[in-house]
């Protein structure tokens, strides 16, 4: 069983990532230059110009993958401890996909003004923040806080990171089916973090909100829902969204809603059965389902093309068009960090949702792949370069590099994890360190 065979990896080399020097060491002199007496000569220029900390030190490729455990994926409020594995697992994909250097930092507090004041502290030591597994409602208050903050790049993955691979996934599907973004009469099922943040983004990608309606588990929302008041107060930004789509009132659930949509984006509850295939033959012609709970889908995809799918796409790697944020994270993050970016904005989030989908495009499109798999890492490069050529283009980067240069560095900061994960392999230092046997 995967399981047990995980829980054995895992004891066996004591995690999954570690800390190594990137400069040569070849003799106690070398320790002069990199700490006393020489590294005084950086801190003195950093004093006088803080910005140089993006260049002197490794603070420019460093992330901090920070959690609190509230909302783990399939697993729920798990707390800090047990929420530590995945978020160490995160930053492993951080360094092989993108060549980011990343730290997991678990919180043992779940208020959201604790979290952003020691974010807040914290960021001295970072070029960006992934915030990773924080339940809804408070991480869109902890990301909008700090992104208006600080001025490094701040991104909630189950938001950003799911919203952007969907709206890739999205643009696709769309082609292969013969149907326009502007359009397409779309139904989400899921008001959490990531179905929010694709809505929102989705609409800003040219989605009209006319054509969309999410449904939680009260029912569709509305602007003439019953709960409207309650809901304003206890969650403003799935108000907001209620009133921005929705505007004839349709009133049901999700078999409802699904009533002559061309899309159905479910990122809801992790069963089987969520959605029914009965459900499916109610929507319009050729339907593009995305059923995109982990570890398992709202429907199996066999039931969703026996309900009539076009084009079926889940969160798993077993199935075809898997759309999982892995495809996003790290090089949106390689792109930001290799210009010094001083934010991730939604523009950003779209031009890497459109630099993806065309990736995939130019690959060849059908029916089972609409997108990129995780091994291939020019997907990365490319994404990763039109992220960054992007934030020049909007005044948020710290460095500027001709397009030639900037893919120079983007393509060698991502092939060098491939080829020192295969040297290592290949001289049996992969793994070889195992303090825990």
């Amino acid at each position: 069983m995967i399981e047990d065979r995980a829980v054995e990896l895992h004891k066996k080399y004591g995690g999954k990532i570690q800390v190594i020097p990137k400069v040569p060491i070849k003799s106690l002199e070398d320790f002069s230059i990199w700490y006393t007496p020489g590294v005084a000569s950086p801190c003195r220029l950093i004093s006088s110009d803080k910005e140089l900390s993006f260049e002197l030190t490794s603070r420019w490729n460093l992330v901090a993958v920070v959690s609190d455990g509230s909302r783990v994926l399939g697993l729920g409020n798990i707390g800090p401890y047990a929420g530590y594995p995945v978020i160490e697992g995160k930053c492993l994909l951080f360094k092989f996909l993108g060549g980011v250097d990343a730290v997991p930092i678990t919180l043992a507090a779940q208020d959201a003004d604790k979290i952003i004041e020691t974010v807040r502290l914290i960021s001295p030591s970072f070029g960006g923040i992934n915030l990773e597994d924080i339940e809804s409602p408070k991480c869109f208050q902890i990301l909008e806080t700090l992104q208006k903050s600080l001025e490094i790049p701040v991104w909630h993955d189950d938001q950003q990171g799911t919203s952007l691979v969907v709206l890739a996934a999205l643009i696709n599907a769309l082609k292969i089916v013969g149907k326009k973004l502007e359009e397409a009469r779309i139904t989400i099922i899921g008001s959490g973090a990531a179905g929010m943040a694709t809505a929102r983004l989705l609409m800003k990608a040219g989605v009209s909100g006319r054509n969309m309606l999410i449904v939680d588990s009260k029912g569709i929302l509305s602007s003439s829902r019953s709960d409207m008041e309650k809901l304003s107060a206890a969650n403003p930004w799935k108000a907001e969204l209620a009133r921005m789509t929705n505007p004839e009132n349709i009133e049901g659930g999700a078999e409802d809603a699904l009533k002559d949509s061309d899309v159905l984006i479910a990122l809801s509850v992790p069963k089987p059965g969520t959605v029914k295939k009965e459900w499916i033959r109610k929507m319009a012609g050729d339907p593009v389902v995305f059923a995109l709970a982990n570890p398992l889908p709202e429907i199996w995809p066999d039931d969703a093309k026996a309900g009539g799918a076009r084009i079926v796409a889940t969160g798993r790697s077993d199935f075809p068009n898997q759309v999982n944020n892995s495809l996003a994270f790290p090089s949106v993050f390689r792109g930001v960090l290799t210009v010094r970016s001083r934010a991730i904005t939604d523009e950003l989030c779209i031009e890497g949702a459109r630099s993806l989908a065309l990736y995939a495009e130019n690959k060849g499109l059908n029916e089972n792949s609409i997108l990129p798999t995780m091994d291939d890492y020019m997907a990365y490069v490319e994404v990763a370069q039109s992220i960054a050529k992007k934030a020049i283009e909007l005044n948020l980067a710290r460095r500027k590099y001709s397009d030639n240069e900037l893919y120079d560095a983007i393509h060698s900061t991502i092939a060098y994890q491939r080829v020192l994960m295969r040297n290592m392999i290949k001289s049996g230092l992969a793994g070889q360190y195992q303090p825990n046997t």
